[in-house]
């Protein structure tokens, strides 16, 4: 398998220095926001585990994310949140949060690594089909995303128990469809979303 860190080194064999890998969590879901995670490793550095979010558990991102954010270069997380989504459509609303965490950033990456997507930046920039799996840099995005997310769901449970949010996350879970049933949407819902809106 080829190393995590090949884009990486090879960018920066090229001259490349602030190498940014850019990725986004929670574009399936029916409520919440979409947030995008951008991190920049410093030159060199290898972070142990790091791989695709979807591949670890909780608890591995959690240390993951804790490693990522003490450790690399820089970092910066976008928001979107659930009325712009319906207002612009989800894959307008992953390419927004992308390109907000890269201006959350305290400096402009001269590359950009991202998963599957290309952003309105003038930097330059490569998509990678399975970024997260394929590039360190994307896989540590990945991962600051969903953990961020992860967080802010648990924090909307607290204002909506009764949909479930510390279990699904906002994902379509039958548990979440029955609430949805029985309460209708709450204001952090995706109403353009189908199936959150009942017949």
């Amino acid at each position: 398998m080829p190393s995590l860190y090949f884009f990486e080194q090879d960018l920066a064999k090229l001259g490349y220095v602030l190498i940014a890998g850019v990725d986004e969590a929670g574009r399936g879901p029916l409520a919440g926001p979409v947030v995008a995670g951008c991190v920049i490793l410093k030159p060199g550095q290898q972070i142990p585990g790091v791989n695709d979010s979807k591949k670890l558990t909780e608890k591995q991102r959690d240390l993951l994310c804790q490693v990522i954010c003490s450790g690399a270069a820089d970092f910066g997380v976008g928001i979107v949140d659930a009325g712009e989504i319906d207002r612009i459509n989800i894959l307008q609303a992953a390419k927004k949060a992308m390109l907000l965490a890269v201006q959350d950033l305290n400096n402009p990456p001269d590359y950009l690594l991202l998963d599957a997507m290309t952003i309105d930046m003038n930097i330059p920039q490569k998509s990678l089909i399975k970024g997260d799996a394929r590039s360190a840099s994307i896989a540590a995005g990945s991962i600051l995303a969903k953990t961020t997310r992860d967080r802010i769901m648990l924090g909307y449970h607290s204002k909506y128990p009764e949909f479930g949010f510390d279990g699904h996350k906002g994902y379509g879970a039958k548990s979440h469809l029955d609430a949805l049933r029985r309460h209708g949407p709450c204001p952090i819902h995706r109403l353009s979303f189908k199936g959150v809106v009942q017949p």
